[in-house]
């Protein structure tokens, strides 16, 4: 069993013993922390906190403590029942409330749940914001209301449509294009939420021909959820059939998106943000930002168009920081993560396929012909692993030193941009290991460049790597 506590919320595995994995008592215990920490924080007078959900088979559970311990805490909740993590972002702005809960494990297989916790903005919590929740729990320094002073629940399911309505209202995106186009689509929702609100967004876009594939919200996962390539293949196969002219792949919480080209080829999630920002910088030029393990396709897109681009730490929070510093049109990760600020700071999927399909319609070209015509890059993920007693900062400060005559990132470990490639080095919050993105115009380029540094890495510990 697993429990992992970090500044953007609690996940764990379901069941076992109290603080081995996500049992009910640790579920009230963070929810009271969290409460705690938004009655000490909050400047809105609304009492309320909103509370959403995916599909997944623990959702119903965990949805019935959190709200009680919330009413418990003297909250009135909003519960807007089945809904995806932008939709309950969206949600807490339009209640004016104090906050959200998320109850999503995101890519993470069935036995996972967690609490994403959101501030006034319906956005997640700062560093330092998460930090003062989990030192609340730790230290269980909650009181719960007096009887006269509970809160009561409130069941609103009509969030999905609002969201889907107000994508539709975005000035760049264009639904009599898309009608007109009459597009085929297929889309794999894994099972939960998605399978409800990507068939509705497609047809309000004028989509008539939609091919759902695991679109009921059981929360039996038909594959590994996460949408990368390796647990695509039941859409691509469908689209090696000539049957479509799009595929669209979301996790179970509906904020990464990855796309599947007409031939059953994956456009690869990197590409996902970069073909987005592209259409809007198109139509509204300004600045962009991704984290810093994002692919450089982005940055050469931006440059393309004449406007500025900057990389933040990796963690969507930063991101969000960053976009607002830079005042950025678009931004996002290379997860599939598109945010949207004419819409709202979160990634969004929901925005990502509406935005993609206005793309296709104006540009009138296939999704394959769409590829070749951005910069062409490949990401390798590799890690190093080590044994407890080394000291990851140290060896990140010897890469770091080593590297000086080229271009050096550190604000989140050490970036190390080349000419034509980049290789990204992070220690992990939870294993003694070192993981390295790498990024060059070819995978083994990319695989290549990674080895040299395990090799760099080997030397500075004298043990191989």
């Amino acid at each position: 069993m697993s429990l992992i506590k970090s500044i953007s919320g609690i996940r764990g595995t379901i069941g076992g013993k109290a603080g081995e994995g996500l049992s009910p008592l640790d579920i009230v215990k963070f929810t009271a922390a969290y409460a705690t920490f938004i009655r000490n924080t909050t400047t809105k007078t609304s009492n309320t906190i909103v509370v959403g959900r995916d599909a997944r088979l623990s959702g119903d559970m965990v949805c019935r403590i959190v709200t009680g311990t919330l009413t418990g805490m003297g909250f009135d909740v909003v519960n807007i029942g089945l809904a995806t993590t932008p939709t309950t972002e969206l949600a807490v702005v339009w209640e004016k409330a104090c906050g959200g809960i998320i109850l999503t494990a995101s890519h993470n297989p069935k036995q996972w749940n967690a609490l994403k916790l959101l501030n006034e903005n319906g956005e997640f919590l700062s560093d330092a914001e998460g930090k003062q929740v989990l030192a609340i729990a730790a230290e269980e320094s909650f009181s719960f209301a007096e009887v006269e002073n509970l809160g009561k629940v409130y069941n609103n399911e009509t969030y999905n449509r609002k969201h889907i309505d107000y994508v539709l209202s975005l000035d760049l995106v264009d639904t009599e294009a898309i009608r007109k186009a009459n597009f085929t689509v297929a889309v794999d929702a894994v099972n939960s939420v998605g399978g409800i609100v990507i068939p509705q967004l497609l047809r309000a876009l004028g989509v008539k021909n939609v091919i759902e594939l695991n679109c009921t919200p059981t929360g039996n996962f038909a594959h590994t959820p996460e949408p990368i390539p390796e647990n695509l293949y039941e859409i691509s196969d469908k689209l090696k059939t000539g049957c479509a002219d799009v595929g669209f792949v979301v996790d179970p919480d509906v904020d990464r998106l990855a796309i599947v080209m007409e031939n059953g080829e994956m456009f690869v999630e990197e590409y996902t943000l970069v073909s987005i920002a592209d259409y809007v910088l198109s139509q509204t030029p300004g600045a962009t930002v991704s984290n810093l393990s994002s692919s450089r396709a982005l940055r050469d897109v931006t440059l393309k168009h004449g406007c500025n681009y900057s990389a933040a730490a990796v963690g969507e929070v930063n991101v969000v920081t960053e976009m607002k510093r830079t005042g950025a049109v678009i931004g996002g990760e290379g997860n599939g993560g598109v945010i949207y600020p004419a819409c709202h700071y979160g990634r969004d999927a929901l925005v990502g396929v509406a935005l993609f399909l206005t793309l296709m319609a104006k540009k009138g070209k296939k999704v394959s012909e769409l590829k070749k015509e951005y910069p062409q890059y490949s990401i390798a993920k590799n890690k190093i692993q080590l044994t407890p007693d080394i000291d990851v900062d140290a060896i990140l400060k010897a890469v770091k030193e080593r590297y000086k005559s080229e271009k050096i990132t550190d604000i989140d470990g050490v970036k190390i941009d080349f000419a034509d490639c980049w290789v990204h080095l992070r220690k992990s919050n939870t294993e003694p290991i070192i993981r390295i993105y790498s990024e060059a115009h070819t995978i083994e380029q990319a695989n290549k460049l990674a080895d040299d540094i395990k090799a760099v890495v080997s030397e500075i510990t004298g043990r191989k790597c």
